[in-house]
């Protein structure tokens, strides 16, 4: 019986979530499995890789064969470079303080990326909200200006047709006195 450590789907529609599961190969992808040692979320940003590292460490020692996408997060979780240094260790190379040593090193770096890549992403989306509340500032300024235009326009407007009446009134008045005066005489 061949051993894999695989993923088993759940979650919702378009909104995966997966298992990260010890099964016999010919059982179903979702169907009977051994154990479960972790979990996977990739709708996070960066993605969210739960796994008990020492019992998948236990399983890739005892010869399960991992997938390729949960090679790749056992590498990122370091589980395989933990087998490499266990493997030094059991032929002689180095000691198991020494492993213990460059692990813990390899590990300490990997958590400083993952918190940078954490944070300059925090950084980008606030960057982005800024930038939004800006460009909307400025919008809404260049509307504020518009409508003063408009504004000055039709007191412009309304003042220019209340000074025309007036002078027209003016001379219209005028004549009808001169015709006042010679009706008189």
């Amino acid at each position: 019986m061949s051993v894999k450590i695989r993923l088993a789907r759940r979650g919702k529609k378009r909104k995966p979530f997966y298992d990260v599961v010890v099964a016999d190969a010919r059982a179903p992808r979702d169907g009977k499995f051994i154990e479960k040692i972790g979990s996977y979320n990739p709708n996070t940003n960066p993605a969210t890789i739960e796994i008990n590292d020492d019992k998948a460490l236990t399983w890739v020692l005892n010869g399960a064969q991992p997938t390729d996408t949960v090679k790749a997060m056992l590498s990122y979780r370091g589980v395989l470079l933990k087998k490499h240094l266990q493997i030094g260790v059991l032929k002689g190379a180095i000691t198991q303080e020494q492993a213990d040593a460059k692990f813990e090193e390899w590990k300490a770096s990997k958590d400083s990326k993952i918190s940078g890549k954490v944070e300059g992403l925090a950084k980008a989306k606030q960057d982005a909200k800024k930038a939004a509340l800006d460009a909307e500032a400025k919008k809404n300024a260049a509307r504020l200006e518009a409508i003063a235009a408009k504004q000055k326009e039709a007191e412009a407007a309304a003042a220019e047709t209340a000074e025309e009446p007036t002078a027209e009134s003016a001379e219209g008045e005028a004549p009808a006195a001169e015709d006042n005066t010679e009706e008189q005489n």
